[in-house]
């Protein structure tokens, strides 16, 4: 089973389908509210950029390299984020949960557990995983408590790790979950589903 294939997943929260030209406007739209792509330490595409994004994103999955998702709220049917498989590493069982965004209408909402618990099922129980991997700018506080939230555990950081457009340079923090650890934190996520319902 290849890392970067895209089945549509959901529960009932979240619908994840294969990342494709027609989510533009959607995703356009679901960024343009507070202007989130201006947050500094973010890669979130603005509305002008969002076309070249997906095309980006898919011509990484066309060549192996990625596996991408757009994310469909429940309760709108509306697009409101990205999110994919990164890092490929079949030969050593390992992966990458990033490129993930959610616009500011999404966010609070369970989603991003929601879409975290489709993720890392198919990850770990699908593709045999031994880990995966999740990394946060380090002043990305909101994405690294999230992460964090998750049960992952931080394995380090990378200094110096990249420098963005904005000509600052983000220090990378690296946590991992491993497959021992993975039905602990699935139950942690379904239960966080069953009493928080929508919300996080």
């Amino acid at each position: 089973m290849s890392q970067s294939a895209t089945p549509t997943m959901e529960n009932r929260v979240v619908r994840l389908v294969p990342l494709a030209p027609t989510h533009k406007d959607e995703l356009a739209d679901a960024v343009s509210l507070d202007e989130l792509w201006r947050t500094w330490y973010t890669h979130v595409p603005s509305p002008e950029q969002m076309h070249d994004e997906i095309q980006r994103r898919c011509a990484l999955q066309e060549k192996g390299e990625m596996a991408a998702w757009a994310a469909i709220d429940g309760r709108t049917g509306e697009a409101v984020g990205m999110t994919g498989y990164c890092n490929l590493s079949p030969a050593n069982r390992r992966l990458e949960i990033g490129s993930t965004w959610f616009g500011k209408s999404a966010q609070r909402t369970g989603i991003n557990s929601a879409t975290k618990l489709l993720l890392l099922t198919r990850a770990f129980e699908d593709l045999d995983c031994l880990a995966v991997e999740l990394r946060a700018h380090w002043h990305n506080h909101q994405s690294r408590t999230a992460i964090e939230r998750l049960g992952a555990k931080q394995d380090g950081v990378l200094r110096k790790h990249t420098v963005f457009e904005n000509g600052t340079i983000r220090d990378t923090v690296v946590y991992s979950i491993t497959d021992d650890e993975w039905p602990t934190v699935k139950f942690g996520l379904l239960e966080r589903a069953r009493v928080k319902g929508r919300s996080e």
